[in-house]
């Protein structure tokens, strides 16, 4: 028997535009509509939320732990599911789990569990990112460089499985260290190429973005800067269309001033979007913790190795938001599409907005954009 639900809110985004006092139906897990809050079919079971803001879930598409875990240390579905329940906790109903440069044998169960949670329906699960390990070690930033290495024969035909049994693969390579023979094949196996942690100049990356890379991994960080006579990854993220950028929006990865210059110079149809690049501590209290036998310090909202190089962000993606909204004075319709249909779009999957038979992913937020609510096929989530 069909169900139907009402959901009352003041403002809810679509996905693109805010409609004051509305209601999201949702019928049997899936969105079935969008409406003013007066039109409600009578009889329409109605749960109002009240003031605030009701969204599409959020969507990470760079996280590379949380709960206390990072996601090579995973052993089981369970921990797969602990990173993922830690995130959505927060918002984040959509995110692909992210490996660090790690070794082939770690590569390879980390794939292979990724897959099972897939199959078993992991709640927030949406697929895998892989960050390395076929980088470029001059700009390794936390990686560590004795595992980055050249992609072989053995890790395509991993790759390629991997893209087969997943809704969603994500690679972050290096122009200058993958060919562009190699970056045709992953394109072609519907892997969705990244290119970062690269020193490639502006020719390298638009010869890469030919081959069918779609993406840059965190702008601005670990990559070749934009210079007058040698523009670089950065300069080809904001000049090549066909990039989909990804960003970390804390203030600290990235000047507001350089963020806000990159908002307004990027060429379409490629869109800038955020992700946390978020780090075991996500959902924890911890103030420390170890990444490939190396201490990683989080102190002031930073997190660092000993030296000081920063390892991964300490931030959620409400955080950004407000950040988005209050030091860079985005609209609140531009910053939630950071967050939701931009990044959905970059996966070419049904997510990201409310639209008639989407997933009822969604999540109701507070007027500082804390999370009061969370709903994945239109059941509120709880993390206990």
């Amino acid at each position: 028997m069909t169900s139907t639900t009402a959901y009352l809110c003041s403002r809810v985004f679509d996905g693109e535009k805010i409609h004051a006092n509305a209601a999201l139906l949702v019928e049997d897990g899936k969105v079935a509509g969008l409406l003013s809050a007066d039109q409600v079919p009578v009889g329409v079971e109605t749960v109002d939320l009240g003031d605030g803001i009701l969204a599409p879930g959020l969507i990470d598409l760079q996280v590379n732990g949380g709960g206390g875990l990072m996601l090579g240390d995973a052993e089981t579905v369970d921990d797969i599911e602990r990173i993922c329940a830690a995130h959505v906790s927060l918002g984040t109903t959509a995110l692909t789990p992210t490996l660090i440069t790690d070794t082939p044998d770690v590569t390879r169960k980390v794939v292979d569990l990724a897959i099972a949670a897939w199959s078993r329906g992991v709640k927030g699960f949406h697929g895998l990112h892989l960050e390395g390990p076929h980088l470029f070690a001059g700009r390794k930033g936390a990686h560590d460089s004795n595992l980055i290495r050249p992609l072989v024969s053995e890790d395509m035909a991993l790759y390629q499985r991997a893209a087969r049994e997943l809704p969603s693969l994500i690679m972050t390579v290096a122009p200058e260290t993958v060919p562009p023979e190699q970056m045709r094949e992953l394109a072609d196996a519907g892997i969705h190429v990244s290119l970062g942690h690269s020193g490639a100049t502006y020719r390298q990356c638009k010869t890469a973005a030919e081959a069918g890379a779609s993406m840059v991994t965190h702008l601005f960080n670990a990559m070749s800067p934009l210079q007058h006579r040698e523009p670089g990854l950065v300069g080809a993220a904001l000049d090549l269309g066909a990039l989909n950028v990804g960003i970390i929006a804390d203030g600290v990865h990235v000047d507001p001033v350089a963020m806000r210059v990159a908002l307004k110079s990027k060429t379409g149809p490629g869109r800038i979007f955020i992700v946390t690049d978020a780090m075991s501590q996500t959902g924890t209290d911890v103030t420390s913790f170890f990444l490939g036998g190396r201490e990683i310090f989080r102190r002031d909202g930073t997190l660092t190795l000993e030296d000081g190089t920063l390892a991964g962000a300490d931030i959620d993606l409400p955080a950004s938001l407000k950040f988005l909204t209050g030091t860079l004075e985005l609209s609140v319709e531009a910053a939630l599409a950071m967050a939701t249909s931009d990044p959905a779009d970059v996966l070419g999957r049904p997510l990201g907005r409310f639209e008639e038979g989407y997933p009822a992913d969604f999540v109701q937020l507070g007027k500082a954009y804390e999370v009061e609510g969370v709903w994945i096929a239109g059941e509120q989530f709880s993390n206990t």
